[in-house]
């Protein structure tokens, strides 16, 4: 029997007979490994890790073996015997491994029934769409005696985020470019100074460390950290740590620059310092977020820079994003430029600024994206809400940049997708002569990768300049 309808009916131990059996249809997906392994907290890298899988008897990325047994337990607990199913115990014997796409039929037949104790012995198998059998086995169950039907119960949506592939994916985008030369200012902590080793690792930067050296080396031995190949300058203290950094940048010495462990103005001021690293645009901050419920990654301008941009100064921001899009391979970067309504009112001037934003976009001011605004956050990413509220629009549901009003409402709205909605971040600093990676002493290893990785890939396009100099 196949049971496939909205409502679940058991089958008590009365209506069993020898021999009866009920079946079900799955095929595996990647999804459905990570999954597994999310909830059962088995990461064996023979299901996760392809390179790993490759090297191992079955060549190849293979199912949890009980991947298979939790089918046989939901065929059991859902269908037959079904609501009011207890276990007692499962045998289980695997023959093959189960490999993505394989389709599996899982069945279980009437072997035996305990008057007595209620007991019920099913035999239990999975076939793949070879007709090969990959599990079989002996389930003891003790089988429902009320009858029962009841609407069947939804199943709860896993939404698998795999930081490490979405790394992973950043990572291609440079494979084939040679590291940047990057001058970290004051790396006297261990997230900063890892940051920096771990770039160099992946072959992405050669840092250049500039701090006190006694520091530096202090915190690499207590952290284990291997400093051999890097170049260290010695500095007194942050300050002249982030002037040399700038120095080395206006002269050609480095084409990149990374914060360490001081404070983001400091670094900031040094690189405004120096007129040879200006260009024509206002520099500005753009986050990167891969975030688990939404599509692609997702771009956040300004969060961390321009406090409260005027509207000339959120045209260079928002070119800044719409470049950096396109680097990362986005054709038509789509831009929503936010607030907290749809509507213009004169009363809230981030609605006016996005519509005047908008307009210049029209007339060729902002190029090489297409913008829409004011949106509010909901219709910027969610199809369903902009078609609830009636809102037609090229951007709503599907934006790569959120354009924010200032940088208050952009720093909480960075933090509240990291926090609580599981994003995975990075940022960096555009519009000067050379790119600038942010970290916070709040990054992980993850992090501090992505950063250098937008690093290298802006370093290597080099960056335009407009007709306006700023900040």
């Amino acid at each position: 029997m196949n049971i496939n309808n909205d409502y679940a009916e058991n089958h008590t131990f009365d209506e069993l007979r020898i021999g009866q059996s009920a079946r079900l249809l799955r095929t595996l997906t990647p999804q459905d490994i990570q999954a597994f392994a999310a909830v059962s907290g088995d990461t064996n890298p023979a299901h996760l890790d392809a390179e790993y899988a490759n090297e191992t008897l079955f060549h190849g990325v293979i199912a949890h073996g009980m991947w298979s047994g939790a089918l046989i337990s939901a065929l059991l607990g859902t269908q037959f015997p079904g609501t009011g199913t207890i276990y007692l115990d499962q045998a289980l014997h695997f023959a093959r491994p189960v490999r993505i796409g394989d389709t599996l039929t899982v069945s279980v037949t009437v072997a035996a029934k305990d008057e007595h104790k209620k007991v019920v012995e099913l035999a239990c198998e999975a076939v793949n769409q070879k007709g090969e059998r990959v599990v079989s086995g002996i389930a003891r169950v003790l089988a429902p005696t009320i009858k029962v039907r009841m609407p069947r119960g939804t199943v709860p949506q896993i939404q698998v985020f795999d930081a490490e592939a979405r790394l992973n994916d950043l990572l291609a985008i440079v494979r084939s470019m040679p590291a940047v030369r990057c001058a970290v200012a004051h790396p006297c902590d261990e997230g900063s100074l890892r940051g920096a080793v771990d770039a160099a690792g992946y072959g992405l930067l050669e840092p250049v460390l500039i701090g006190p050296e006694a520091r530096i080396r202090a915190i690499a031995e207590e952290f284990s950290l291997d400093l051999n190949g890097l170049d260290i300058v010695n500095t007194p203290h942050s300050h002249a740590a982030a002037e040399h950094a700038a120095a080395m940048a206006d002269a050609g010495e480095v084409q990149s620059l990374m914060k360490g462990s001081l404070h983001t103005d400091e670094l900031i001021r040094a690189v405004l310092a120096r007129a040879g690293l200006r260009t024509g645009r206002r520099m500005s901050h753009v986050f990167r977020f891969d975030v688990p419920l939404y599509s692609k990654p997702l771009l956040i301008t300004d969060a961390a820079l321009n406090i409260r941009p005027t509207l000339e100064e959120k045209v260079d921001i928002v070119q800044n994003a719409i470049d950096f899009a396109r680097m990362l391979g986005v054709e038509l970067p789509r831009v929503a430029v936010l607030s907290a309504q749809e509507n213009v009112s004169s009363n809230m001037p981030s609605t006016v600024d996005a519509a005047a934003l908008c307009k210049m976009a029209d007339r060729g001011q902002i190029r090489g994206g297409l913008l829409d605004g004011p949106l509010a956050f909901d219709n910027a990413i969610s199809s369903e809400a902009a078609m609830i509220k009636q809102i037609a629009s090229p951007v709503a549901g599907q934006a790569d940049i959120l354009a924010v009003p200032d940088l208050e409402s952009g720093n909480m709205l960075a933090k509240q997708l990291e926090y609580l909605a599981g994003a995975t971040g990075s940022g960096i600093v555009l519009g000067a002569r050379v790119p600038i990676a942010l970290t916070s002493r709040a990054d992980g290893p993850r992090a501090r990768v992505a950063s250098a990785t937008l690093v290298q890939l802006v370093a290597h396009h080099g960056h335009g300049a407009s007709q306006r100099v700023g900040v």
